[in-house]
């Protein structure tokens, strides 16, 4: 396969139907989640939000093909959901990158097991991500002389190398100082309009999903559910800082403090 098709971008539809997950506890059985009806289109990016608990990250591993044992309906263009495969790629919130290879090891990492490309193909398409995430000229600095959104940028680099159809985060950025976070808004959607995947973004920061995103599935839990949809038509690129993307978050928030209710709302 040529390096040209290799970057050509691909598209996914995710449909998920009376979704249901119950973890078995000491304390008995603990539903996750219950009945999520969701379909995701092509290209579209979609952030889930919602208190701790409320099942975002269970449904995110469903979709990744890590969490088994669920009921319901999961399909990736028409595909059932059974195990991990090639066109899902996870990047959670630690970059978890290998210390013994430098920047460009690790980008290539995740192309070794891609099927008839040779080194220099491989060390191309890296190349290319490593350029499109803003570290050309990092490609042989080790990983412990980057700083923390260089390594996300990393670790972006290498979810994006072997091309998947659906790209799943999980508060990737939510370790990162506020001024490294705002540099990644841009790059992450100037990255999805660059690239057309389709993103299931995890996020606590309300703000961060209406940057990001073209809709927003707000959770509630116990058990775990979808509460409301917001449609975000926002113009792209966003600022963090717009007075009209705060004021969506606002609303959302608002929404937000109504599941948690006065007795579970932070001090």
């Amino acid at each position: 396969m040529s390096v040209e098709a290799e970057l050509a971008p691909l598209q996914a539809k995710i449909r998920l139907n009376s979704v249901n997950k119950i973890f078995s506890t000491e304390r008995g059985d603990l539903v996750a989640l219950q009945d999520i009806s969701l379909e995701i289109g092509e290209t579209e990016f979609v952030c889930f939000v919602g208190p701790s608990g409320c099942g975002k990250s269970t449904l995110l591993r469903i979709v990744a093909g890590l969490e088994r044992g669920f009921s319901g309906d999961a399909e990736v263009n028409g595909a059932p959901i059974t195990e991990p495969g090639r066109d899902r790629t996870v990047m959670f919130q630690e970059h978890a990158l290998f210390p013994w290879l430098d920047v460009l090891g690790n980008v290539m990492f995740g192309l070794k097991l891609k099927p008839g490309l040779n080194d220099k193909e491989r060390q191309e398409i890296a190349l290319y991500y490593l350029q499109l995430v803003g570290l050309n000229g990092f490609e042989h600095a080790n990983v412990h002389e980057l700083s923390g959104g260089m390594k996300q940028r990393v670790a972006l680099a290498r979810a994006l190398a072997p091309n998947p159809r659906v790209l799943l985060m999980d508060e990737p950025f939510a370790a990162l100082d506020a001024m490294t976070r705002e540099q990644l808004y841009g790059d992450l959607q100037r990255i999805h309009a660059a690239r057309k995947k389709t993103i299931l973004f995890v996020t606590h920061n309300v703000r961060e999903a209406v940057c990001l995103s073209d809709r927003v599935i707000l959770f509630s839990p116990r058990p775990g559910r979808i509460r409301a949809e917001f449609q975000v038509k926002l113009p792209r690129p966003r600022e963090f800082n717009d007075t009209n993307l705060a004021a969506l978050a606002r609303d959302i928030t608002n929404e937000l403090k109504v599941i948690l209710g006065p007795e579970n709302r932070p001090v």
